[in-house]
């Protein structure tokens, strides 16, 4: 005979007589919450950024040119670098997008002095919560004067220069395409 549930009575009988005896559990506690990480010192961080940029010290400089640098990027132009040393597996999901990126930072809109400390800022936030990947809108550039992207050049630049990047490059099409990049960062 079948019961409601479509399982037959011998099929149930069989099954409870496999498992052996359950003995039902009864609790009224609820887990308990993870435990809470110490806020961020958002303010701090970011005057001592900007501390740095003003006495010189910045942490990404404008005029960064390494060997393998080949200039200004362009509207169209697919960013990709990868440190020495990073899986190439790693890279082929980075550039799939298939790492996940919990947090993202939208750089539209503004000026080159805005942007370097902010870049620098949301890095260290996404290092200090062990993030492996992020999401970095820079946008194509076409408000600027003569259509050039600005923030697309320099974030190539400073991207190359922090030592917190593994790698990055352009985004799949459906995360901006040309005007954003995936960014792998160091454990």
């Amino acid at each position: 005979m079948t019961n409601k549930d479509g399982i037959s009575d011998d099929d149930r009988d069989l099954f409870r007589d496999s498992i052996g005896e359950v003995k039902r559990i009864r609790h009224d506690r609820s887990l308990p919450d993870p435990p809470s990480r110490p806020p961020l010192r958002r303010k701090r961080l970011t005057e001592d950024i900007q501390r740095s940029i003003d006495s010189g010290d910045a942490p990404l400089s404008d005029h960064y040119q390494p060997a393998d640098y080949t200039g200004e990027a362009d509207a169209g132009d697919v960013l990709f670098y990868a440190r020495q040393g990073v899986q190439h597996k790693t890279l082929r999901r980075l550039k799939r997008g298939q790492l996940p990126c919990p947090m993202a930072l939208d750089l539209h809109g503004m000026t080159v002095a805005e942007a370097r400390p902010a870049l620098v800022e949301f890095i260290e936030v996404a290092r200090r919560q062990r993030q492996r990947s992020v999401h970095i809108i820079h946008g194509k550039g076409f408000r600027s004067a003569g259509s050039q992207p600005v923030l697309k050049g320099m974030l190539n630049t400073w991207l190359r220069q922090h030592d917190g990047v593994l790698a990055f490059c352009s985004a799949r099409p459906a995360d901006g395409g040309t005007g954003a990049v995936y960014v792998l960062l160091k454990g």
